[in-house]
């Protein structure tokens, strides 16, 4: 029993500890909602190699929270060359958020969206469906297809989703599927170099500002 007050004592400093000193920035927003699921008794079952749902679930979340680290350690160089990044940004009205928010030096909006899912199975388009190995993950495009169309609105200009792959190997190297360019990671910079070439007449620096007003950081709107 003393050993588990202990536990329990260590656990919860460790929780406090990391809400408090967590900055705002890729992830944190799954980050955040990891450190609420563990709470200190799940911190106490998962030292006791007990598993449970609020642990699995926090896991999720964290390998969420840091496949949106890694790409945003490889866009960000992007604003060396005059591109706005913005990570974890909240829209307007709701509680969803857009994981990134690009926009080229030429006024090319993309919102890339980071999916972190095993490296056990293809992610491969078959009869119109997005598969992961043989699950049928097509639904899962859904919230990137709104965010994309909320910053469209906002932003008043056309918005082109992008997925970032993390983890899972893209049948054929990448996809376009109903729409949306599915790539691996480690390509993003330059797929976002690519599309983000097209000459148009918006004004770059306007959109960058309105999208900073618009799209506040998620940690920061939902405290």
């Amino acid at each position: 029993m003393t050993t588990l007050i202990v536990l329990a004592v260590i656990a919860a400093w460790l929780y406090q500890h990391r809400t408090k000193t967590r900055t705002p920035g890729a992830g944190a927003s799954a980050e955040a909602r990891a450190r609420q699921l563990r709470t200190p008794a799940v911190r106490i079952a998962e030292a006791l190699n007990i598993p449970t749902q609020r642990g699995r679930e926090a896991a999720r979340y964290r390998a969420g929270a840091e496949g949106e680290q890694r790409t945003a350690d490889r866009i960000n160089p992007l604003r060396a060359e005059g591109w706005t990044i913005l990570h974890d940004r909240a829209l307007p009205t709701g509680r969803a958020n857009v994981d990134h928010l690009a926009i080229s030096p030429t006024g090319i909006v993309i919102v890339p969206d980071t999916k972190r899912w095993s490296a056990r199975y293809p992610v491969r388009a078959s009869s119109g469906r997005l598969l992961h190995g043989d699950r049928d993950v097509t639904d899962r495009l859904r919230g990137l297809r709104h965010e994309a169309s909320t910053v469209s609105r906002v932003l008043g200009v056309p918005v082109i989703p992008l997925v970032v792959m993390d983890g899972a190997p893209i049948e054929g190297g990448e996809l376009h599927f109903d729409g949306i360019q599915i790539v691996p990671a480690e390509r993003a910079p330059a797929v976002l170099r690519s599309i983000g070439r097209a000459r148009t007449r918006r004004d770059a620096a306007a959109l960058a500002a309105l999208a900073t007003s618009h799209f506040p950081p998620y940690t920061r709107k939902h405290r």
